[in-house]
């Protein structure tokens, strides 16, 4: 039995579609089970609650093997701690209680370098898998870099404007995975109960690329131009906060861009390991410029 987090996010969804392809056993943690497409609803077991209840947790761990973890995004959090081993120490408990062999969860690059040491979620993220670790699991840290889908929250921003920002500067290069390529790696981990011992596993995209990059192959995609405007640090958290995230995970989130821009996903070499099929240009024509022009 495979338990999955997460399972209308857009990893969890499509780590469980194909899960559910694989004729696996699955079960799910839904706060709504409407929310799951019928065709998926009917071939899984659902457990309605929060993945953040040691009660959901128990009885959804009951008999499994394997969790797909993902902690949900909690802009309003009180502080970064709070939003990812805060979140998951009823997991850790629960985990231990009914001898779950193995867990995937989706965690962040930069573990062993200077700055991931005051780098906001990444240290937060990094913290709760020494949590999820502790209670004697076999673990696989999928070990992200930013996300692609990340520039789907600019939409209508590069669609009025042409302009894609980030407090980061324009040329540092970095690299970005697509959702789709995470999915396909925790599906394969899922699926494969031969694994143990703890380890993690890179995702580093297609390439690296800096946001000047992106914008360029945007505006060849689009057939518009888009360019890149780097934005302060007070801007960066003023935007956040006007959207109603707490001042901590705001403060958060900038502490992660300034160690990125100081090259803490860049410390994992390249390999054709590390390396993910979906490039952006790929992504922009098949997920960014219908967000864009439809």
């Amino acid at each position: 039995m495979i338990v999955v987090t997460a399972p209308t996010g857009q990893i969890g969804s499509r780590t469980l579609e194909r899960l559910v392809a694989a004729g696996a056993r699955v079960r799910v943690i839904v706060r709504d089970a409407s929310r799951l497409r019928a065709s998926v609803r009917e071939a899984v077991e659902v457990v309605e609650g929060s993945h953040g209840d040691v009660d959901v947790l128990m009885k959804a761990f009951a008999g499994a093997e394997s969790v797909f973890w993902l902690a949900p995004p909690n802009p309003r959090a009180e502080s970064v701690e709070d939003a990812y081993s805060g979140f998951s120490r009823p997991a850790a408990q629960a985990l231990a209680a009914q001898g779950v062999q193995r867990v995937v969860a989706v965690s962040v690059l930069g573990r062993g370098t200077p700055m991931a040491e005051n780098a906001g979620y990444i240290t937060a993220s990094l913290a709760m898998d020494d949590l999820l670790i502790s209670s004697g699991v076999g673990y696989r840290a999928l070990a992200m870099p930013s996300f692609m889908e990340n520039v789907l929250r600019q939409t209508d921003l590069i669609r009025d404007q042409g302009v894609i920002t980030s407090p980061i500067a324009g040329g540092r290069r970095m690299p970005f995975c697509a959702v789709r390529d995470i999915a396909a790696a925790a599906a394969e981990l899922l699926l494969d109960g031969t694994w143990s011992g703890v380890e993690e596993v890179p995702l580093l995209g297609a390439e690296d690329l800096s946001f000047e990059d992106m914008a360029q192959i945007m505006s060849e995609v689009l057939e518009r131009p888009v360019r890149f405007r780097q934005v302060s640090g007070e801007e960066f958290t003023a935007r956040m906060t006007r959207s109603g995230a707490s001042a901590a995970m705001a403060r958060g989130a900038l502490d992660m861009a300034i160690a990125k821009e100081a090259g803490m996903d860049n410390a994992v070499p390249r390999t054709v390991r590390t390396t993910t099929p979906t490039s952006f240009r790929q992504w922009c024509q098949e997920v960014l410029k219908p967000a864009v022009l439809g």
